[in-house]
């Protein structure tokens, strides 16, 4: 019998029953809101300012109001808010096991440890896949709600590529969040390992080792710091993939040989 689909209920159900999954697409939600909120600002700074949106002492940037700039303050937003809430969300599935104490009970289960990292991960991707799409579409619905003007099938095609790509980029570094959730036994350790990617992804950007940098990756690939064809090359994809098949061989390593006393 295949453990696979046991696995992948029993994960789903603690998903479901959870509010962390909900609160973190809800909070990931605020980026096309905010952008939309920026689209208003920028069509009419005066009339912002009479309505209370701004202050007088707001320092706005030049930029335009249409939908090439708020498909690339989206793109912007998708890597760096997914870089810390996708991790949240990975650090809660493989670390809460840890944090609630069961972690001996799920290790016991007549069930592989195989198929229940598998569920795990599977679960992670389909969901951060899902936040992915929900945030492109509500950033539709808020542009046209705003009324901004330059919308065009092509721009839509090619920024949904640049967006939902570097999403992609961003997904295939969690496998390591999952090791460091699962080794350091808790939220914490994963969390901080988070900040410490995030950071460092500045730095390398800044100082032009960012296409060397799996964590700055998923960032210049959305094009926020440029066309990405004069950023990034194929090590930079080659780096990812290594990174994240280093991840899935620490996790599945270290839960082959997890202590099933603790």
């Amino acid at each position: 019998m295949n453990p696979l689909p046991s696995a992948l209920w029993t994960e789903a159900l603690k998903m479901r029953r959870s509010k962390v999954p909900f609160f973190i697409t809800l909070g990931f939600s605020i980026a096309p809101l905010v952008g939309g909120l920026f689209m208003i600002i920028m069509k009419d700074p005066a009339a912002a300012k009479d309505m209370g949106l701004i202050s007088a002492k707001a320092q706005l940037t030049t930029g335009s109001a249409d939908w090439a700039t708020f498909f690339e303050f989206l793109a912007q937003a998708v890597p760096m808010g997914g870089a810390i809430l996708f991790a949240i969300l990975t650090s809660w599935v493989f670390g809460r096991e840890f944090a609630d104490r069961t972690a001996k009970e799920l290790l016991a289960l007549p069930v592989s440890r195989s198929a229940i990292l598998t569920a795990k991960f599977m679960l992670v991707l389909l969901h951060t896949l899902t936040t992915t799409l929900w945030i492109f579409g509500v950033g539709l619905v808020v542009g046209y709600l705003v009324d901004i003007p330059g919308f065009s099938v092509d721009l839509l095609r090619s920024k949904f590529l640049d967006i939902f790509g570097s999403a992609l980029l961003t997904i295939a570094l969690l496998p390591l969040v999952a090791f460091i959730a699962s080794a350091g036994q808790g939220y914490m350790p994963a969390f901080g390992w988070t900040i410490f990617t995030v950071v460092l992804a500045q730095i390398a950007a800044v100082t032009g080792w960012g296409d060397w940098l799996p964590w700055s990756v998923p960032a210049l690939f959305s094009g926020a710091a440029g066309p990405r064809a004069d950023l990034l090359g194929w090590h930079s994809y080659l780096m990812v993939l290594l990174a994240s098949g280093v991840g899935l061989f620490l996790t599945f390593r270290w839960w082959r040989y997890a202590d099933q006393t603790r």
